[in-house]
């Protein structure tokens, strides 16, 4: 008994250590991401505008970065199964910056091109070890690919909308600036993470993996080659529909490039609130089931983009396609992870080329289809390999040999497992009655450590009264900051009260004298913004705090004292 409190302490305490490790890779990921797509969108536009790119010029910029991170990624998984990967991941995110900062300070045509390959091997890096360091607590919790999905997809509405604010003010310059700072952020993040727990493994053991990384890689692509196969065919249909998209929305409807943002914005936002959400039914129906009906939301995506009469119902449009992808991408990240074992960082380099090689393929066909075919018919033969999906990627998984259900994350702090079937009186069912037995003597024992996670959980709920005092501070600072913008004449409240409402409330705002009042004058705009933002966000929970407490207070039935 003397012995098991310090082995229970230590296993309580690396439990914390991966806890952290995780949380502080999350918060990477949302801070590389976000840069990450922006920097996706806006870079042909700034090719063509800043520097005088031609457009084949500007593909070549484009395809240099993907093809060297479609390239580089199965050597990054090799470095993050080797190394630490933490730095790995780190390196990769200090890379990303050092492309955004290039981006920034490029004059010419090569600066931009050395720019994109930093930026496609720093992507290699960082995206495979970040995946390879979420899938270690995958066996503890099903949900982390969830969560990353829903990190990444925050940090790049986020950077949406603040770099679509800020970039008639800041330039192009300023975003990739704050682009580069995002991404030194994450990577000291990453830094100082903690180490992955040290697994019980021999020297030798270790120095034998590392001598046949290459032939570990064959051997993990050879294994995972079906789901392979399944993610190319369906990400080429996806990158296609995608483009056709955005050249539909560019050519057809003559949008502009803030306009055609917020027609993705909404399903951007639903990815990221939806992912964690619908892991639950994948614990449900199966993994199976959910892939085959997200293909078939996808499909009918495409199918809809065809007849679709104008941006506003593309925009509805776009979060299915969303809400499918939240829950085909984490789903493919798991069984990924788990097929791979050990190899997490081999199985995802290799799965993410197979993604990247899709996306190219997508893209090129997409071009070929919008000058070559209606609009229509375009769409349609988009939707064939998304239905083919359908049949295709639930197959995929099942020949990778992993559970088709996995496990549930775990349940709140406080909730008793309750065993399943009913006990025996008799010993004829031994096996269950010991199962039962086991049940309760570890509910017993993790008693006291539930106790106190819950009463934990309450310290860490906010009352009413505190969340009511946090959005009066978060309005009080407000105030006082738009007050000062007024003094200086940098306002932008002032001018939206003032001037033509809805042009101020759709564009940037006035023009300024300099970058510095620039982005003086787009920080109180995007402020606003945010608070919007969190006032919906605050009133939403102490509305849900009101309905459940009458619940709570007035109990079911009379207590019978």
């Amino acid at each position: 008994m003397t012995e098991h409190v310090p082995a229970t302490a230590g296993a309580e305490a690396d439990a914390r250590r991966r806890q952290r490790r995780e949380g502080n890779t999350l918060l990477a990921a949302m801070l590389t991401n976000g840069p990450n797509e922006l920097i996706d969108f806006v870079l042909p536009l700034w090719a063509g505008a800043a520097i005088g790119l031609s457009a084949t010029e500007v593909g070549v910029l484009l395809a240099v970065e993907m093809v060297l991170s479609m390239v580089f990624r199965p050597v990054s998984g090799v470095l993050a199964d080797t190394f630490e990967r933490r730095y790995v991941a780190s390196a990769g995110a200090a890379l990303y910056g050092v492309s955004a900062a290039g981006y920034a300070l490029a004059q010419s045509a090569p600066v931009a091109y050395t720019a994109a390959a930093v930026g496609g091997v720093g992507g290699a890096l960082l995206w495979v070890s970040v995946r390879a360091i979420i899938s270690e607590r995958l066996a503890e919790d099903s949900a982390v690919f969830p969560r990353l999905l829903s990190s990444q997809e925050t940090g790049a509405w986020v950077a949406f909308i603040a770099g679509l604010t800020l970039i008639a003010l800041i330039d192009y310059t300023g975003v990739f600036l704050a682009c580069a700072a995002a991404c030194a952020a994450a990577a000291v993040l990453l830094l100082v993470s903690p180490s992955r727990p040290q697994r019980p493994r021999a020297d030798t053991d270790k120095g034998a993996a590392e001598g046949t990384a290459a032939a570990g890689l064959g051997a993990v692509g050879r294994k995972l080659r079906p789901m392979l196969l399944a993610v190319v065919l369906t990400m080429t249909a996806e990158s296609a529909v995608s483009l056709l998209l955005l050249l539909h929305l560019q050519r057809g409807f003559d949008l502009e490039i803030g306009e055609i943002a917020y027609v993705f914005l909404p399903g951007a936002i639903a990815m990221s609130v939806a992912a964690e959400h619908l892991h639950r039914y994948v614990v449900r129906f199966g993994r199976s089931r959910v892939l085959m009906a997200a293909s078939l939301s996808s499909a009918g995506f495409a199918v809809g983009l065809a007849w679709a009469p104008n941006p506003f119902v593309i925009a509805g449009l776009w979060i299915l396609s969303g809400l499918a992808w939240a829950a085909v991408i984490p789903i493919g990240q798991a069984v990924i992870a788990e097929a791979s074992g050990e190899q997490a960082g081999r199985g995802m380099g290799v799965y993410e080329s197979a993604r990247l090689l899709g996306a190219l393929t997508g893209s090129l066909a997409a071009g070929v289809l919008y000058d070559s075919a209606d609009w229509t018919v375009a769409c349609l033969v988009a939707a064939v390999p998304l239905l083919a999906g359908a049949v295709v990627v639930p197959r995929a998984v099942r020949r990778l040999g992993v559970a088709d259900v996995p496990p549930p994350a775990p349940a709140p702090p406080g909730r008793p497992e309750k065993p399943q079937g009913p006990a025996t009186a008799d010993g004829a069912s031994g096996t269950e009655s010991r199962t039962e037995t086991d049940t309760r003597t570890a509910a017993a024992k993790r008693e006291p450590r539930r106790k106190e996670n819950q009463r934990e959980e309450k310290r860490k709920q906010k009352t009413p009264r505190q969340i009511r005092r946090e959005l009066g501070l978060h309005a009080a600072l407000f105030a006082v900051a738009q007050l000062v913008l007024l003094i200086v004449g940098l306002s932008w409240m002032r001018d939206l009260l003032t001037g033509d409402f809805g042009e101020l409330l759709l564009s940037g705002g006035r023009e300024q004298d300099s970058p510095v009042t620039g982005l003086l004058y787009g920080a109180g705009r995007l402020w606003t913004f945010i608070l919007i933002g969190d006032a919906l966000w605050q009133g939403g929970r102490l509305l849900v705090l009101a309905l459940r407490r009458p619940s709570r207070e007035s109990p079911s039935r009379p207590s019978g004292d």
